[in-house]
């Protein structure tokens, strides 16, 4: 068993040292997408209410599904496409009656919660590519050390502390490493390799549902309304592509 262990451990370490050129620059580069990802979702979140930030942030499949069209030269059906307007059309609606509490910061928190799902949507697409050529646990490893080296980098000239916060805060910063980036987003790019961008992306439309359940009976926040139907427009939109997703045409 050791001499199996070994041999794996040799054989992970030369397909690390093999990630070079082309594929270690994009792999890089989609670690710094995922930063700017969570850099705009965290910020968003103080913004607005979690529903919201939610629903913005799930709109990621339509930057993927662009870029799938245009630079990768796929085909989509029609049912697809008529998914992809539903959860426009619920992503103008959370945003766009936000305004009325403009106040609050609710608007702008919903214009940094879109750019979060734009950026984690070019994270994806990115992905997509790379998983064809480089095996899922070695691009996994170095796409998290770029996110991580980025937030170094941020913290530093920002001047925000590292360790000025109480025992509680970093138990639950522990527990978001493990289950959300660590467990989720390790576990979409090790999908990016058997299914495509969009597909893969067009799951995270039920984050919004469980972050808004998650956030009435943790911290009492309430959504708006106004949230709620656009957060059911948006799960039904990007479902609807979801179950209709024979229709998109692969490489």
């Amino acid at each position: 068993m050791k001499s199996a262990f070994s041999h794996i451990l040799k054989e992970k370490r030369n397909e690390l040292l093999g990630l070079r050129g082309h594929n270690l620059k994009w792999t890089l580069i989609a670690g710094m997408f995922l930063f700017f990802h969570f850099f705009s979702w965290f910020s968003s979140v103080k913004m607005t209410n979690i529903t919201s930030a939610s629903v913005m942030a799930a709109l990621s499949p339509i930057v993927v599904l662009f870029i799938s069209i245009v630079i990768y030269k796929r085909k989509i059906g029609f049912k697809a496409i008529v998914g992809i307007v539903i959860a426009l059309i619920g992503g103008a609606i959370t945003a766009g009656l936000d305004y009325a509490e403009l106040a609050s910061g609710y608007f702008l928190g919903d214009i940094v919660g879109l750019l979060a799902g734009f950026f984690i949507g070019i994270y994806y697409s990115i992905g997509d590519k790379i998983r064809d050529r480089v095996n899922g646990q070695v691009y996994v490893l170095v796409l998290f050390i770029s996110c991580w080296a980025c937030f170094l980098i941020a913290m530093i000239v920002s001047g925000t502390p590292f360790f000025s916060y109480p025992a509680k805060d970093w138990g639950l910063l522990v527990l978001m490493t493990l289950a959300c980036q660590i467990g989720c987003h390790a576990l979409n790019n090790l999908c990016l390799g058997h299914t495509d961008s969009v597909y893969v992306s067009a799951w995270g439309t039920s984050e919004p549902l469980f972050a808004t359940v998650f956030a009435f009976l943790m911290i009492g926040q309430t959504p708006t309304k106004w949230s709620i139907v656009g957060c059911a427009i948006v799960i039904l939109g990007l479902l609807y592509y979801n179950f209709n997703s024979k229709d998109f045409k692969n490489d």
